[in-house]
C-alpha cells in the first residue's frame, strides 16, 4: 500500500498518456515522473530523509503537485498549508508540525523572513521560494536552484509500509484551532481505491480540479487520478467561466467543487447544460449544498450529481448519482468497509429519524492528531470517530445531515438548526447564498440571524426578507431576529464559508 509506486508504474506502462494539464502545458506520465524524480533526488541531496516533515505555502502549480508525489516516493511527510495564513498562523503551523524545510511562494518571503528566528528546526538554507521571476530575495534559495543538476532517475526505494505517514493535513479552522491530521500511505491507498470505484472512474477519465489542492477535499480526485493513471487538469485558481470552458473543450468527465463554486457555475452567464455534457460526475463536498441548487443540477444535468459528506479525520458518506433524486436531501450512505451510527449524548444509538451525533469508522480513518493524544482520545472513542455533526437516518439507513452540533442554536430551550432556515431562505429569488447563526439574547438565550449575499441583479429590503422568512418557517423559534447583507462571504482556502467569522464580526459590531 505504497502510493509512491503509482507514478513510476504509469510512467513505465503508459508513458505517453496525458498525466497533468497545467496552464495549457501537458505533461505525459513519463515526463511528470522525471520532474518528480528530480525533486525527490534534490530533497535527498539536501539531507531530507524519510520521516522528515516538509511544509508548503504554495498556490496550485507544478511545484506543489510535484512535492506531493516526491513525498510519496521518498517517505518524506508533506505538510501543506493554506496560502491565506497570516504571519502568526504560519509560525504556529511550522512550529507545531516540526517541519525541517519550507517551500513557499515568493510572496511569502517577507513573512518568512520575519519569523525565521522563531523556527530553529529550519536551517537557513532550507527556505525555498517558488515563482521567482529572476533571483530570489536575499537569504532564500529558488525552487529551480534547489533542483538544479539532479537526476530524473527514480530515487532509492524508501521501503514504505502501510503505517508510514504520508501527510499531515491541518484542519481549516472553521470550527476552532487548527489541528494536524495524520494520514498514512494505507489511508491514502484506500482513498485511491474507494473513491475511484465510488465515482465510476476509469484510466480514460479526465479530472478537472479548479479549487485549491492544499486541503483534503483535493485528495478525493488526486488519489484516484494517480491510482488509475487518468488525466488531471489543474487550474491555478477557481474561475467559473474557465471551468465551463475547459469542461467543454477538454471533455472533462469528473469534477469536485464546494457549494460556493457550484453556485458560481450555475449562475455564470456562460452556463449552458450542453457545454457540460461530457461530465459523468459533479461532486459537491466541504459543506451541505442547499436543496434548491441540488434540484437545479439534477434538472439541468441529470444523472451526474454526487454529494460527499465527510471529515478529514476519515469518515465519509456518499450520495450516488443514481440516488440523488430518489433521496433528495440525503448525503448518502457509507461506502463499503465503512460503518456509521447515530448516537445520543448518553452513548445509546438513536432510533430511525432521531437526531444525534454522527459517528463512523473504517479504513480511511486517521491514526490521530499530530502530537495531540488528548484530542485524539476525545475524537476517537472505542474505535469510533465522533464527528461533532448532527444527523439522522431513514429506514434504509441513508444519512440526512442536520447541522454541526456547535452551530446549533438553542432558543428558549429548543434546538434550532441553521440549515433548516437556510434551505428555506435560498428559495427567495433575490438570495444567492445565506448563512444563519445564533447570537446571544437576554430573553431567549440565542436567536437566529441571517447573513445574505444577493444575486447580482437582485436586491431586497432587510425587513422584507425577515418578514418573508418568518411567515414561512415551520416554527416560531426559527424566526429571524435580524439580517445583514454582505457582498461576499469570507471563505478559507478550501472555499468553505467562515460562518464563525461572520458571527464574531456581527457580535463585535453590536457589542453583544
Amino acid at each position: 500500500m505504497d502510493i509512491g509506486s503509482l507514478l513510476p508504474r504509469h510512467a513505465r506502462y503508459r508513458p505517453e498518456h496525458p498525466c497533468l494539464i497545467l496552464d495549457d502545458e501537458t505533461f505525459s506520465y513519463a515526463r511528470f515522473n522525471g520532474v518528480v524524480n528530480r525533486l525527490s533526488n534534490a530533497l535527498l541531496r539536501a539531507g531530507i530523509k524519510k520521516g522528515d516533515h516538509i511544509a508548503t505555502v504554495l498556490p496550485n502549480g507544478i511545484e506543489l503537485m510535484t512535492l506531493y508525489w516526491a513525498a510519496a516516493k521518498t517517505g518524506i511527510v508533506i505538510v501543506p498549508s493554506s496560502t491565506l495564513l497570516q504571519q502568526s498562523g504560519l509560525r504556529t503551523l511550522l512550529d507545531d508540525s516540526d517541519s525541517v524545510i519550507v517551500f513557499a511562494d515568493v510572496g511569502f518571503a517577507t513573512m518568512l523572513d520575519a519569523i525565521r528566528s522563531d523556527l530553529p528546526d529550519i536551517a537557513a538554507d532550507r527556505f525555498i521560494l517558488a515563482n521567482c521571476q529572476n533571483d530570489s530575495p536575499d537569504g532564500f534559495q529558488t525552487f529551480e536552484t534547489f533542483t538544479d543538476g539532479t537526476s530524473e532517475d527514480n530515487p532509492p526505494d524508501a521501503r514504505l509500509t502501510d503505517s508510514d505517514v504520508y501527510n499531515i493535513m491541518y484542519s481549516s479552522g472553521t470550527t476552532g484551532a487548527p489541528k494536524g491530521i495524520i494520514h498514512t500511505h494505507y489511508v491514502r491507498s484506500n482513498y485511491c481505491a474507494h473513491f475511484a470505484g465510488a465515482f465510476r472512474m476509469t484510466p480514460e477519465s479526465v479530472v478537472l480540479h479548479a479549487g485549491s489542492i492544499v486541503f483534503n477535499g483535493c485528495m478525493l480526485d488526486l488519489m484516484p487520478w494517480m491510482y488509475f493513471g487518468e488525466t488531471y487538469v489543474l487550474h491555478q485558481a477557481f474561475d467559473a467561466g474557465a471551468v465551463i470552458r475547459d469542461i467543454n473543450t477538454l471533455k472533462v468527465t469528473h469534477i469536485v467543487m464546494v457549494p460556493s463554486q457550484i453556485i458560481a457555475v450555475l449562475n455564470h452567464p456562460d452556463f449552458q447544460p450542453e457545454k457540460l455534457q461530457s461530465l459523468e460526475m459533479i461532486l459537491s463536498v466541504g459543506a451541505p449544498l442547499l436543496l434548491n441548487y441540488k434540484q437545479q443540477l439534477n434538472r439541468h444535468l441529470p444523472g451526474k450529481f454526487y454529494e460527499l459528506y465527510g471529515l478529514t479525520e476519515g469518515f465519509v458518506t456518499i450520495l450516488d448519482c443514481m440516488d440523488s433524486t430518489r433521496k433528495a436531501g440525503s448525503v448518502g450512505v457509507p461506502p463499503p468497509f465503512q460503518e456509521m451510527k447515530i448516537l445520543r449524548p448518553d452513548g445509546r444509538e438513536c432510533d430511525v429519524g432521531e437526531v444525534g451525533e454522527i459517528c463512523g469508522r473504517g479504513p480511511m480513518m486517521m491514526p490521530g492528531y499530530y502530537n495531540r493524544p488528548d484530542l485524539t482520545a476525545e475524537t476517537i472513542v472505542d474505535g469510533w470517530l465522533h464527528t461533532g455533526d448532527a444527523g439522522h437516518v431513514d429506514e434504509q439507513g441513508y444519512l440526512f445531515l442536520v447541522d454541526r452540533i456547535k452551530d446549533m442554536i438553542i432558543s428558549g430551550g429548543v434546538n434550532v438548526y441553521p440549515k433548516d432556515i437556510e434551505e428555506l431562505m435560498v428559495q427567495h429569488p433575490a438570495i444567492l447564498e445565506v448563512a444563519v447563526f445564533g447570537t446571544p439574547d437576554e430573553r431567549w438565550g440565542e436567536v437566529p440571524i441571517a447573513a445574505i449575499v444577493c444575486a447580482d441583479d437582485q436586491s431586497v429590503d432587510k425587513d422584507e426578507i425577515i418578514s418573508w422568512t418568518n411567515e414561512r418557517v415551520a416554527a416560531k423559534f426559527q424566526r429571524l431576529q435580524d439580517a445583514i447583507f454582505l457582498e461576499s462571504f469570507p471563505r478559507n482556502v478550501a472555499g468553505k464559508t467562515l460562518k464563525r467569522e461572520i458571527k464574531e464580526t456581527y457580535i463585535k459590531d453590536r457589542d453583544l
